[in-house]
C-alpha cells in the first residue's frame, strides 16, 4: 500500500538534458494580483516557499492584467540576494484586450520576433531582473512562422537575457516545428493536467516529451478548483475516488492524491502551484513522499472517464 514516509522537501531536477535545473513543484504566480498581499509580505512568501525547496516561480506577461510581474518585481527589488536562489519562468504572445490596450478589438495571439523580444524586454523590466531563466511560449499561434520564433530565441539567448526556452499548450506536432528550426533544445512544453482533463496522456503530447527526456510542467492540477465545486457526474465520482485514496495512503487532503497521480506519469510533470496560501504549499510538497500503486492510478482514470480501460 502506498504510504507518506517522510517529511518532505522539493528536490532540484533536470527537467531536460541540457537544463534548465528546476524545482519538482513550481510555484505559479497567475492570481499574485488578488491576493491582495504587501510587497513585504509577497517577498516573505516567496522565501517561505523557498525554504520549502520550491525555488521555480511560474509567470507571463498577461497574468493580472499584465500586473503580476510587477508586483512580484516589486517584491523581488526588497532583497537582490533572492533572485540568486530562485528559477523565473514567463510567457510571452497572448495579446489581451485591456484598459492597458485600449486600441486592440479582440484577444490575439503574436509570435513575431518583435513582439517575443518586446515582450521579453517587459517582462524584464517588471520584474526587475536581468535575465529569465525559462521563456515560453504561451498558446499555439496558428500564424507562427517557426523560424522567426528561432530568430527571436536565438537573439535573446545570445544577449544574455532569456538561458532556455519552451512552450505552452504546444501539441507533438507543433512541439516538432518549432523544434525543428532550433540549434539548442526545446526544455519543457507546459500543459493542463488533472483528472478531469488529460488529453495530453493519450494524444501522444507527454509521449513526445518522455522521447527527449524532457520533462513537462503541468498546470491547473487541481482544474482551476472544479474537483471540489462542480456537481457533474464526473466531478462527483472523482471525487468520491480521490476521498477513498486519500484514506488508503494517509494523505491529509485530496490535493495532495491529485499532485501524486500527476506525478506518477513517466514522463514526471512537475506541477504548478496556484495557491497564495502557504499552508496549501506545505501540503503539496507533503504530497511528494506519497507513491500511488497502478491501480490506484487507473482507479481516478476510470472515474474521471465514467468507464473501465478498454
Amino acid at each position: 500500500m502506498a504510504e507518506i514516509t517522510k517529511a518532505a522537501q522539493s528536490e532540484p531536477v533536470a527537467i531536460a538534458p541540457q537544463g534548465p535545473v528546476c524545482s519538482e513543484l513550481i510555484q505559479g504566480y497567475w492570481r499574485l494580483a488578488e491576493w491582495q498581499m504587501t510587497s513585504q509580505q509577497r517577498l516573505s512568501f516567496l522565501k517561505q516557499h523557498l525554504d520549502l525547496g520550491i525555488s521555480t516561480v511560474d509567470h507571463a506577461d498577461i497574468y493580472g492584467n499584465y500586473e503580476c510581474e510587477r508586483l512580484f518585481g516589486e517584491a523581488l527589488s526588497q532583497d537582490k540576494s533572492v533572485r540568486e536562489q530562485i528559477q523565473i519562468v514567463t510567457k510571452c504572445d497572448i495579446q489581451l484586450c485591456s484598459d492597458k490596450f485600449p486600441q486592440r478589438k479582440v484577444n490575439y495571439y503574436d509570435t513575431s520576433e518583435q513582439h517575443i523580444i518586446e515582450s521579453v524586454e517587459n517582462s524584464l523590466r517588471r520584474l526587475q531582473t536581468e535575465h529569465i531563466d525559462l521563456l515560453l511560449i504561451h498558446r499555439p499561434d496558428v500564424l507562427m512562422d517557426a523560424g522567426e520564433v528561432a530568430g527571436a530565441f536565438s537573439r535573446l539567448k545570445q544577449a544574455g537575457k532569456v538561458s532556455h526556452f519552451g512552450v505552452s499548450n504546444f501539441s507533438p506536432r507543433q512541439f516538432e516545428l518549432l523544434q525543428s528550426r532550433l540549434t539548442f533544445p526545446l526544455a519543457t512544453n507546459q500543459v493542463e493536467i488533472n483528472p478531469l482533463n488529460f488529453d495530453v496522456v493519450h494524444d501522444g503530447t507527454l509521449d513526445l516529451l518522455q522521447t527527449h527526456s524532457v520533462r513537462p510542467m503541468a498546470w491547473s492540477c487541481l482544474a482551476g478548483g472544479r474537483l471540489f465545486s462542480d456537481d457533474s457526474a464526473q466531478c462527483q465520482r472523482v471525487r468520491d475516488e480521490l476521498e477513498a485514496i486519500k484514506q488508503e495512503v494517509g494523505a491529509s487532503s485530496v490535493d495532495q492524491v491529485v499532485y501524486a497521480w500527476v506525478r506518477r506519469l513517466p514522463s514526471k510533470p512537475l506541477p504548478i502551484i496556484g495557491s497564495g496560501k502557504i499552508e496549501r504549499v506545505k501540503a503539496a510538497v507533503d504530497a511528494l513522499n506519497i507513491e500511488l500503486s497502478r491501480e490506484q492510478w487507473f482507479r481516478i482514470w476510470t472515474a474521471s472517464k465514467g468507464h473501465a480501460v478498454p
